[in-house]
């Protein structure tokens, strides 16, 4: 069998990133994948075959970097994840509050837009290759329904991803698929107290803690989907049906 080109996956070094890729490759699936900062599960996924580019989307010129470097690794694309994300609370003051929606919008907007512009034509090259189409996804995030007091930055600029997905979904078709995920939290951290985990499960109907398997199945779905575009899917165990 071919071997299908790669997928770029944004921010895999931990928790839902990490998981998807060593998912993907255990399927035969090339990985490619960026990380800010070097964890363990950079090595683990280095370890298993992926090809690991330490990327920082604080500039317009570090996303544009990573774009580069994709280009050196590969002559097509299967799909590109936009998984990396940062959570920071709004600032206190006018200064700090603008730090953070700068930060913010680098990070769920500027990397995204500009990373899907300089990496379609790797995508139509895998079209090309394969016949078949290729694939942007959005993670973005349940939290957009409703907003946030504390992290409005955050929440304005998952939004605002959710609205580009429905933009480059009109812009890329029919060969490029464009569809966005919003989970609710999928995993605790290890740290989080037995009180905060009861409040979070009763916040959905199904009230379980689902972990990352259902990000991958869902993944894994889009991808295979051969007709479903400008989607936005909610993975958050029914939240929005629950008063």
């Amino acid at each position: 069998m071919t071997v299908p080109g790669p997928v770029l996956i944004t921010g895999a070094a931990q928790r839902s990133g990490l998981h998807l890729a060593k998912v993907l490759l255990a399927q035969g699936q090339p990985v490619i994948f960026s990380y800010r900062t070097h964890k363990p599960g950079v090595d683990e996924l280095l370890a298993l075959g992926a090809v690991g580019i330490q990327a920082d989307f604080a500039s317009d010129a570090g996303i544009l970097a990573l774009a580069t470097a994709v280009k050196q690794q590969a002559s097509g694309l299967r799909a590109v994840i936009h998984n990396a994300s940062d959570w920071a609370l709004d600032g206190e003051d006018a200064q700090a509050a603008a730090a953070v929606f700068r930060q913010m919008f680098q990070v769920h907007q500027q990397a995204p837009f500009l990373l899907n512009l300089e990496l379609q034509p790797l995508l139509l090259a895998e079209v090309e290759r394969s016949g078949q189409m290729t694939d942007i996804l959005h993670i973005t995030d349940d939290v957009v329904r409703r907003g946030s007091d504390q992290h409005a930055a955050y929440v304005a600029s998952k939004a605002a991803l959710q609205n580009l997905t429905l933009s480059f979904a009109s812009r890329f078709a029919p060969h490029i698929k464009v569809n966005a995920i919003a989970p609710a939290l999928l995993a605790f951290n290890a740290g989080d107290d037995a009180a905060y985990r009861a409040r979070t499960l009763a916040k959905s109907p199904l009230g379980i803690e689902p972990g990352f398997a259902v990000l991958s199945q869902t993944v894994l779905f889009l991808l295979q989907q051969p007709y479903m575009t400008g989607a936005i899917l909610p993975l958050n165990g029914g939240r929005h049906v629950k008063a």
